[in-house]
């Protein structure tokens, strides 16, 4: 059982994930107290963990009191593995020959919580128009200063903001999902784009026992993506926060009809 779980984290499950999932192979539909017993997990994190599998298509809900969730077939499981990491490829393979040129703009791994808040500040300060990022509001403290040197500079500042970050620094964009999503990676993220010209992105915190670990490059090709990430999830957060019931109403709680046509068998490419 331990070597699924390990090969499942491969595919970008965390520990929780897995065991879970491997909990409701044994018995479905079962309720979060069930599913924390076979898994051997406490019960708090089996409940977190389900809303996640749910969240991302890998356990359904019945909705109905007492909640239960049955898993997605392990077929379905791979088959949708298989169609992302194809993508993914399919992409590198286009993208990647093109980012030689005669100057090639460097992309460069910083690892270490110190070093990666040092690097991000350094980007803060190099920006002269406009700041994009999405962060945590642990890591927001640490930046606070630098941002609002930038935003006293005139510097057009947008953030996506987990956690309830609090500040008068630009526009924030308070995305209510921050628990799923931590716990879906496994940790922090930080995403940054200045001036369309520097970026950043990874974790700056990792729940896995690994090294924080980002990515910086002033490649402008991947900055764009940066940003372009950046921007849709605004679009999205701000969409939610005016039409809540709307949204429910069309696509259902926690968007899932939406989700699960972006993923649909007939697209091809998968959105995670």
């Amino acid at each position: 059982m331990s070597e699924l779980v390990e090969k499942l984290k491969e595919l970008g499950l965390n520990s929780y994930e897995a065991k879970v999932y491997l909990a409701l192979l044994k018995k479905y539909p079962a309720t979060g107290y069930e599913v924390a017993k076979l898994a051997d997990i406490p019960q708090s994190r089996a409940y977190d963990t389900l809303k996640a599998l749910e969240v991302d298509g890998i356990a359904i809900s019945s909705g109905t009191k007492p909640e239960t969730y049955t898993p997605i077939k392990p077929k379905e499981l791979t088959k949708r593995f298989k169609r992302k990491i194809s993508s993914t490829l399919d992409f590198l393979e286009k993208k990647l020959p093109n980012v030689k040129s005669d100057h090639t703009e460097p992309i460069l791994t910083v690892n270490g919580n110190l070093p990666i808040m040092d690097k991000i500040i350094e980007v803060i300060n190099n920006a002269e128009k406009e700041i994009y990022m999405e962060v945590w509001a642990k890591d927001f403290k640490y930046l606070e200063n630098a941002l609002m040197n930038a935003y006293n500079r005139g510097l057009d500042i947008k953030i996506v903001g987990y956690d309830m970050i609090q500040t008068v620094i630009g526009t924030v964009f308070q995305h209510a999902g921050w628990k799923e999503i931590e716990y879906s990676v496994g940790g922090r993220m930080i995403f940054i784009a200045a001036d369309n010209v520097e970026g950043l992105f990874g974790k700056t915190e990792s729940s896995k026992h690994e090294d924080a670990q980002v990515i910086w490059t002033k490649n402008e090709d991947i900055v764009f993506l940066i940003k372009e990430f950046i921007v849709h999830d605004m679009y999205l957060i701000d969409i939610q926060t005016k039409f809540p019931e709307q949204l429910k109403y069309f696509y259902g709680a926690g968007l899932k009809r939406l989700k699960d046509k972006v993923m649909s068998n007939t697209s091809k490419y998968k959105i995670h």
